[in-house]
């Protein structure tokens, strides 16, 4: 579904991506594991085209969107939930979803897509009118997720979604994850530091080191790398 190929990026002189290659196939969830600095985020803002490549090639469905503005490439049904959850913190829950559903034209579409997002996360209907700003860390990456959700996404970028969030919150964030992929069937590419959660959820993964892949394959192989465990995993 989405193919990135020898993609450079960089912040003036300094090299954040050297040709890094990578594959997320059509229902998968994927992800991209590694430390800070490594690269990750600047990943999923190139494909989102936040950010302009120097180099390489994005493709999403077949069609080559490197270089597209990000609001044509959420048009083409890819969505982002960026790292530190980036709710609109001064407007209402109700009104951080329908600005993730500011493409759509049709409002029956809107209306379903805001029932699906409750029927995943119920505690944002309770907190319709409330300001964004005065939620809870969990509740506001719930809110992240469900702006995302309301744009109709095919594809879904998750960055760092267990970020600052109680352990008993990430399992239930991750458990929604899952919940999206599997019953929704909505392809993932997830970036997390917490690597045991994000090789425990995906069918595969790549290890990011310092602008380059380090490290592919299966999760369940990666899990018992001694590399990867002596790096990542604490063992």
């Amino acid at each position: 579904m989405l193919s990135v190929s020898d993609l450079h990026v960089s912040y003036g002189a300094i090299a954040a991506l050297n040709g890094i290659s990578l594959e997320v196939p059509a229902g998968a969830i994927v992800t991209l594991v590694g430390g800070n600095g490594a690269g990750k985020t600047t990943t999923l803002y190139t494909i989102s085209g936040l950010l302009r490549a120097k180099a390489g090639r994005i493709e999403f469905q077949g069609e080559d969107i490197t270089g597209l503005p990000a609001h044509q490439v959420v048009a083409r049904g890819l969505g982002h939930v960026p790292e530190g959850r980036m709710v609109f913190s001064n407007l209402t829950v109700g009104e951080n979803l329908a600005m993730g559903a500011y493409l759509l034209k049709d409002p029956m579409c809107v209306e379903k897509n805001r029932a699906y997002v409750f029927s995943i996360f119920p505690r944002l209907q309770e907190r319709l009118k409330q300001t964004a700003g005065t939620l809870s860390g969990g509740e506001q990456q719930m809110l992240a997720i469900g702006r995302a959700l309301m744009g109709s996404p095919k594809f879904l970028m998750l960055d760092e979604p267990s970020l600052g969030l109680a352990p008993r919150l990430i399992s239930t964030i991750f458990e929604k994850i899952v919940e999206i992929n599997k019953t929704h069937g909505i392809t993932i590419l997830l970036v997390e530091q917490n690597a045991h959660l994000a090789l425990e959820i995906s069918s595969y993964a790549y290890v990011l080191e310092t602008g380059r892949i380090a490290m592919s394959g299966p999760s369940k192989d990666l899990r018992n790398d001694p590399q990867l465990k002596a790096a990542y995993l604490g063992g």
